[in-house]
C-alpha cells in the first residue's frame, strides 16, 4: 500500500469564510483500494475539506491532482467526473423515487431513439445492488419506504453507477443500529477489495480500528498527523484531536448514592413498556441498555408523560404520582433530553439564551413579558457552567457543533432543578472532546445528588458511566446488573435472550 500511487492528492489546501481561517494548509491524499480516515472534533476542518474534494467548494490555495495530473473542481460535476462520489450524513435522495430512479438520475441510459431505457434502468439498478449483496431490496420500491441503512445503500450504488473511484462517507454509521453498521462495514471491506479509494468521516474510533488502513487527524483547521493504523491507539488519536491527554473518555464520579428518588411499579404504555419495574437513588447512574426496539425510548418516554403509562404505579420522593404530561414530569423534578436534539430538543433558529430558558418561561415571564436580563444571565451562566463554545448566547444554536447543541440541551433543562435526569443517547454524533465533557458533566450532576437515568447504545458507554445496567428486550425488564458484575458478556447476552427465546 505505501508504494500506491495516490488517485487523489490534495496539497495546501487553505479556505476562509467571512475572515475566518477554517482550513490552513492542509495535504491529504486517498490510494486505490484503501480505507482512509479523516478525524477531528467538530469544526476541525473535515467537512470543508471533503466539500473542497466534492466540488462543492473552491479552495482560497492549494492544488488538486488526480493519478498525479493537475485538476480543478469548480463544481460537484467536476468532481464526479473525476471520479469522485460523497455519501453525506444527510442522504441526497428523492423519496417519492423508485430505487432505480434514484441510482441512475441525471445519468439514465437512453434507446437508440432518445427515450429513457427503462428496462436497463432496472437492470443495471440490480446488478449494482447485488455487487452490494443487496438482494433485499426492489429497484421499483419507492425510497420513502425504506430504511436508513437501504437508503444509504442506495447512494452507494448511485455513486458506483458514475464509476466512483474514491468514495467519501460522513458519518456513514451514525443513524443505524448494530445490525446495520455491520453490514455496511462489510459493503466498505467489500469496495476496498475492488480498488475503491474510501474517506471515511467517523467519530466512532472501534469502526477506525476495523476499517481503516490510515488516518489523518485535523485539528482547529490544520493537519496534526497522517499514520498507518496499525502505528496509533485509541488514547493517541484522541490526543491528536483535542490537543491534551484524556486519561478517559469515561470520567465515572465517586458520588454518594442515597435514598430513593423514583421507584416504578409495573408500568405499561402499549407493546414496548410492558410490566417495568425498577428504582433510581439519588447520585446514581442507573444506564438503560437493550437493542433498537427493545423499548428504552418509550421507557424514557412514559416516564415524562408524552405517552402515559395506562398501568402501574410511579412514586417520586415516596410519593405516589400520576404523570400525564411532560409539564407534570418537570414540575415534579423529572427532566427529559431526548435522542434527536435537533428535532425535539433545540429550536435551532433560535438563540442559545432563548434555548437555554424555554423550559422555564414561566419564570421569565412574572409579569406576561420575558424578562430579557433575567433571561441573558441565566444563559450566561449555564454558557459558563457547561463550556458552550459559542460566540455568544444571542448565536443561533443551530450554528453550533453537535457537542455544544448537546449541552444547550442540558443547560435548559437543568434550569427546571431535576431531582432526575432522563439522557437518551447523551453523546450521540459528538466528537470525543465533546464525549468526555458530557460525561464529567453528568459526573457533577450526580456529586449534586441529581439521579441519572442514561439510556445508550454504546456498551463501552453504558458499562462505563452506570452504576447499574437495567437490560430492555421486548419491552420489558430481562436483568439488572451490578457495576461489578457488568461485563460486555454478560449485557449483550441479556440484550439478545428474548430475540433468541423468541425465535426458538
Amino acid at each position: 500500500m505505501s508504494g500506491t500511487v495516490p488517485y487523489i492528492h490534495l496539497s495546501g489546501m487553505s479556505k476562509s469564510f467571512v475572515g475566518v481561517k477554517v482550513l490552513k494548509d492542509v495535504s491529504f491524499d486517498v490510494r486505490p483500494g484503501e480505507v482512509h480516515a479523516l478525524l477531528g472534533e467538530n469544526g476541525a476542518g473535515k467537512s470543508t475539506l471533503i466539500k473542497i474534494m466534492s466540488g462543492l467548494y473552491t479552495p482560497d490555495a492549494g492544488t488538486i491532482e488526480i493519478e498525479g495530473r493537475p485538476a480543478r473542481f469548480s463544481s460537484p460535476r467536476d468532481a464526479t467526473s473525476a471520479g469522485i462520489a460523497t455519501v453525506y450524513q444527510e442522504l441526497l435522495l428523492f423519496p417519492e423515487l423508485t430505487v432505480a430512479e434514484n441510482v441512475f438520475l441525471g445519468n439514465y441510459p437512453r434507446t437508440t431513439a432518445g427515450l429513457i431505457d427503462w428496462a436497463q434502468v432496472r437492470a443495471r439498478t440490480r446488478d449494482l445492488l447485488d455487487q452490494l449483496d443487496t438482494w433485499d431490496l426492489d429497484v421499483d420500491a419507492r425510497v420513502l419506504t425504506l430504511s436508513v441503512a437501504q437508503r444509504q445503500r442506495v447512494e452507494i450504488a448511485k455513486a458506483l453507477s458514475k464509476n466512483a473511484r474514491v468514495l467519501i462517507m460522513d458519518e456513514p454509521t451514525a443513524a443505524l443500529v448494530e445490525s446495520d453498521v455491520q453490514r455496511l462495514m462489510a459493503v466498505v471491506r467489500q469496495l476496498r477489495e475492488r480498488g475503491v479509494g474510501i474517506v471515511y468521516v467517523s467519530h466512532r474510533l472501534p469502526e477506525i480500528f476495523a476499517l481503516a488502513d490510515r488516518v489523518t487527524v485535523l485539528r482547529d483547521g490544520a493537519h496534526v498527523a497522517t499514520r498507518n493504523v496499525d502505528e496509533v491507539d485509541e488514547q493517541a488519536l484522541v490526543s491528536m484531536m483535542v490537543g491534551r491527554p484524556i486519561d478517559s473518555l469515561f470520567p465515572k464520579a465517586e458520588a454518594v448514592i442515597g435514598e430513593t428518588v423514583l421507584e416504578v411499579r409495573n408500568l405499561n404504555h402499549g407493546r414496548h413498556v410492558r410490566d417495568i419495574s425498577f428504582s433510581l437513588r439519588r447520585g446514581e447512574i442507573l444506564g438503560v441498555a437493550g437493542l433498537v426496539g427493545s423499548g428504552r425510548t418509550e421507557l424514557a418516554l412514559t416516564l415524562f408523560g408524552m405517552t402515559p403509562a395506562t398501568s402501574g404505579e410511579i412514586s417520586v420522593e415516596g410519593r405516589a404520582v400520576r404523570i400525564a404530561s411532560p409539564r407534570q414530569a418537570r414540575d415534579l423534578g423529572i427532566a427529559y433530553v431526548p435522542e434527536d436534539r435537533g428535532l425535539q430538543g433545540l429550536v435551532k433558529p433560535m438563540a442559545i439564551r432563548k434555548n437555554v430558558s424555554m423550559a422555564v418561561l414561566e419564570q421569565m415571564s412574572p409579569r406576561l413579558f420575558i424578562e430579557a436580563g433575567r433571561e441573558a444571565q441565566r444563559a450566561l451562566e449555564a454558557v459558563k457552567r457547561l463550556a458552550i463554545r459559542c460566540r455568544g448566547i444571542g448565536q443561533p444554536v443551530g450554528e453550533l457543533s453537535g457537542g455544544n447543541q448537546q449541552k444547550v440541551v442540558i443547560a435548559k433543562w437543568l434550569e427546571t432543578k431535576p431531582r432526575v435526569l432522563i439522557l437518551d443517547e447523551p453523546t450521540r454524533g459528538v466528537d470525543v472532546g465533546a464525549k468526555a465533557e458530557i460525561h464529567t458533566i453528568m459526573g457533577e450532576l450526580v456529586r449534586q445528588g441529581v439521579a441519572i437515568l442514561m439510556i445508550s447504545s454504546e456498551l463501552p458507554e453504558v458499562l462505563g458511566m452506570s452504576d447499574r445496567v437495567l437490560v430492555m428486550s421486548g419491552g420489558r425488564i430481562v436483568d439488572v446488573i451490578g457495576r461489578s458484575e457488568a461485563t460486555p458478556e454478560r449485557v449483550g447476552a441479556a440484550m439478545t435472550a428474548h430475540m433468541a427465546e423468541r425465535a426458538a
